[in-house]
Order: C-alpha cells, then structure tokens, then sequence
C-alpha cells in the first residue's frame, strides 16, 4: 500500500540522518541533518493516514518541530 511505502521511506530518512551523524558526515546543526529528520518525521505522519496510531503521532510532530526549530536556530546563527 502506498502509505506503507511513505512511512518506509520516513523512516529511511531517519535512520539515514541518523547513520550520517554517526559517521562524520554531517553535524547536528546542518541544514541536510535536519531536513532529513523533519522529511523523514513528515512522511511517518503521512503513513498515520492509513493507520492512525496516537503514540506515534505526537512523537513525530515533536520530531518535526524539534528539526524546525533546530533549522530557525541555525538560520539566526548564520545571519549573525
């Protein structure tokens, strides 16, 4: 199903993310750590279309917030 296939790929995004942290290929603060997270967060809420599960949800809109507010705070820095 199309929405098992969105949420697979959320959470490729993720631990993708998460892999390249480990590994020294980005920093915490990169643009491309943090819209990975947030894109791969975004579609696991997409999935939760298909099979609504509430744990889940909130732990991806904090996920998403949480890559926003890291991408604001790393734009303010840049502009300084």
């Amino acid at each position: 199903m199309i929405f098992d296939a969105i949420g697979l790929a959320g959470v490729g995004a993720i631990i993708a993310a998460f892999f390249l942290l480990q590994a020294d290929r980005v920093r915490y603060d990169d643009y491309s750590y943090l819209a990975l997270n947030g894109a791969g967060a975004a579609l696991i809420i997409v999935s939760l279309f298909y099979a609504f599960n509430l744990a889940a949800f909130v732990m991806e809109t904090i996920w998403v917030a949480i890559s926003i507010y890291g991408a604001v705070k790393r734009y303010a820095r840049d502009r300084r």
